[in-house]
């Protein structure tokens, strides 16, 4: 067993301090075990958010010595011997207690999406719909999403300028994502992409892309597509043309 040194992140948004603690740490141990062995025998009263401990339930993200991560799946011998732990919670969300942020945010932005509507002229003979392996794969990658939110904490739009208003965030252009790009759905979500959810907000970073847990390409396969289609209904200088020459309205 080793002594390894932590500062936790204790108290709510407006009212906090750094808490140093002590800790005997096991082999093979993670930065959650050895939360959870603070919260037993020092800290009874530390609040820390954890599901399955197996990096699929997204539950335990936080900041450690500032870079956004699953506390689960964070091994102790990464840091050096002597080097402090600093833990604290996602930057981008308010603070309930400790090391527990409020992302109840994300799930309203969740309720804004138009929701799948299956395309019934696809079905075959059969009545089944029938999918091509290609399209099945593009949807899939992005169907591995836990809602870690560690995307939606990188994003400098949510993080650094708090345009929550005008965003919707990585995850969430990620879900747009694999309902655009399903090959059976019907609804038209371009307009609502660019103007209720803001597209244009993003600048291509990849911030959100270099942190995700699942490797999800986030920015390659998911947000700039989107944009792309954006801009080939709002911004194509020949569907404008064709717009002005038979006196159609552009779409706004």
């Amino acid at each position: 067993m080793a002594l390894k040194n932590f500062k936790l992140f204790r108290g709510h948004s407006s009212e906090n301090t750094m808490q140093d603690y002590s800790v005997e740490v096991d082999e093979g141990m993670v930065v959650l075990d050895a939360i959870h062995r603070i919260q037993a025998d020092q800290a009874g009263d530390l609040a820390v958010r954890w599901n399955c401990k197996a990096g699929k339930c997204g539950s335990c993200s936080v900041e450690i010595n500032g870079k956004p991560k699953l506390a689960c799946m964070t091994r102790m011998n990464e840091y050096g011997a002597e080097e402090t732990i600093s833990v604290r919670p996602l930057k981008a969300f308010p603070v309930i207690k400790d090391l527990v942020p409020d992302v109840s945010w994300n799930y309203e932005q969740n309720k804004k999406i138009a929701p799948f509507k299956p395309d019934s002229s696809k079905k075959d003979d059969n009545g089944n719909y029938i999918m091509m392996q290609e399209d099945i794969d593009r949807v899939q990658e992005f169907r591995k999403c836990i809602e870690c939110y560690l995307c939606q904490n990188v994003c400098h739009v949510l993080r650094d300028h708090e345009q929550k208003d005008k965003f919707i965030g990585p995850r969430f252009m990620i879900r747009l994502a694999s309902l655009e790009m399903h090959p059976l759905d019907k609804t038209d979500r371009i307009s609502d992409i660019k103007n209720d959810h803001g597209s244009g907000m993003c600048n291509i970073t990849r911030c959100c892309t270099d942190v995700c847990p699942e490797h999800i390409q986030i920015t390659d396969n998911g947000i700039i597509p989107l944009k792309e289609r954006v801009v080939d209904r709002y911004y194509d200088p020949l569907l404008r043309l064709f717009y002005k020459l038979f006196g159609r309205k552009s779409p706004n």
